[in-house]
């Protein structure tokens, strides 16, 4: 059984554990370009604090991470990750879900134009294509594509 709850600074080790094995199984391509350590601290001292982040539970185990945010009236879906060892089990639909209902429309993202798992998902669950870019504007240096989800 898969619950949802909102994040608080106790889950930050929890979560980058899913954040950092999530970007290692299925965007390899990407470079991690901070420490573990580094993760960690952003995600408690920031991450938390600033976003709404939600996490999926499975038997009182953190088993997959989203951040949310608004600016000018556009919901972000910041970050969605899930443990390699729990794809396929309905998590990212049951966050998407969320997100909609928490954020409303329109939802905009950007993921990675090499991360086709990740793009045939949010393509799934009613995200379009709005743009690409040549990867100069993220950390990562990798081209990435903009999704966006209207009602």
């Amino acid at each position: 059984m898969i619950s949802l709850r909102k994040a608080n600074v106790a889950d930050a080790e929890a979560i980058a554990k899913v954040y950092v094995a999530s970007r290692k199984e299925h965007i390899a391509f990407a470079p991690l370009v901070h420490s573990e350590e580094s993760i960690y601290q952003w995600i408690c001292e920031t991450l938390i604090p600033t976003n709404l982040v939600t996490v999926a539970e499975e038997d009182g185990v953190i088993v997959g991470m989203m951040a949310l945010s608004k600016n000018k009236g556009i919901g972000w879906i910041d970050q969605l990750y899930i443990s390699p060892d729990s794809i396929g089990q309905g998590i990212g639909t049951l966050l998407v879900a969320a997100a909609k209902s928490t954020l409303g429309s329109p939802i905009r993202l950007h993921t990675f134009q090499q991360n086709i798992g990740a793009r045939r998902f949010y393509e799934r669950h009613g995200f379009q294509e709005i743009g690409r870019s040549d990867g100069s504007t993220n950390e990562e240096r990798c081209p990435d594509v903009l999704y966006e989800w209207r009602e």
